[in-house]
């Protein structure tokens, strides 16, 4: 399946977009007491049937504090799991509640908000599963990361586009928008380790039909993030080794 691109919109869902489906926001954070609050706050102005869950993952800081001020659910993990465990929790959460869409927002303010509506149509129309945000789709091309995080970007899409039928451009993003189909797979099963360039090799799996949508990425609010240096190189030697080996799977039914 070759990449899909959406047409470009920059203007804010509307309301009646919004009703449309009972959808959570899922915002995994581990220490982000400096910008969870104007994350999930930016969320919920935007009104509808939107939802939102913070998933605490063992913050040592006061996140979860600051994200208990909000109108957000808050789920404090006993320590910390990796983002794709804390996602995982989101995703269970979504599913034991009945949503219908689940859409992955960061806790560090990197995703501009006013490209949900982009985000989530293809996935309302029922064009596909799983919509991906892409910094590198044209013209949206402003903040995108350091040069060496680049390097390892391109090659995790030039990966995933020889070993499956996805062509995608953005393979970390971590701007994601999910259907029912979706809630359930990840429910059961998301990769815990660095896991957004696996999760696409295991919607493959089970022939999740996968878009991208130009959006544009901004600078964190506050804190680092957690790949940094030298970790860069492990990153992409472990999850180089994940994606091939998820690849050799044998697709199991869903319970």
């Amino acid at each position: 399946m070759m990449k899909k691109t959406v047409p470009i919109d920059q203007s804010s869902p509307s309301p009646e977009t919004l009703q449309q489906v009972k959808t959570l926001i899922i915002v995994p954070a581990y220490n982000e007491e400096g910008s969870i609050v104007k994350t999930v706050n930016e969320i919920l102005d935007l009104g509808g049937s939107l939802s939102v869950v913070v998933v605490n993952d063992g913050s040592t800081d006061n996140t979860a504090r600051e994200a208990r001020t909000t109108r957000a659910y808050v789920i404090s993990l006993p320590f910390n799991l990796g983002i794709g465990g804390a996602v995982q929790t989101g995703f269970k959460f979504a599913q034991q509640n009945g949503f219908d869409l689940a859409v992955q927002v960061d806790g560090d303010g990197q995703h501009d908000i006013n490209f949900l509506k982009r985000l989530i149509e293809p996935v309302i129309n029922n064009e596909a599963d799983m919509s991906i945000g892409s910094r590198f789709i044209p013209p949206f091309l402003g903040y995108q990361s350091s040069f060496v995080r680049r390097i390892g970007i391109n090659f995790f899409a030039r990966l995933i586009s020889v070993i499956t039928q996805y062509k995608v451009t953005d393979p970390t993003s971590g701007f994601r928008a999910y259907n029912k189909k979706m809630i359930a797979l990840f429910a059961k099963y998301y990769p815990h380790d660095f896991p957004e360039p696996e999760a696409i090799v295991v919607a493959g799996r089970y022939r999740a039909r996968i878009v991208e949508v130009p959006v544009v990425m901004r600078k964190r609010f506050s804190g680092n993030s957690s790949i940094r240096y030298f970790k860069t190189l492990y990153y992409m030697i472990k999850v180089t080794i994940a994606i091939i080996l998820g690849r050799m799977k044998q697709k199991k039914e869903l319970a």
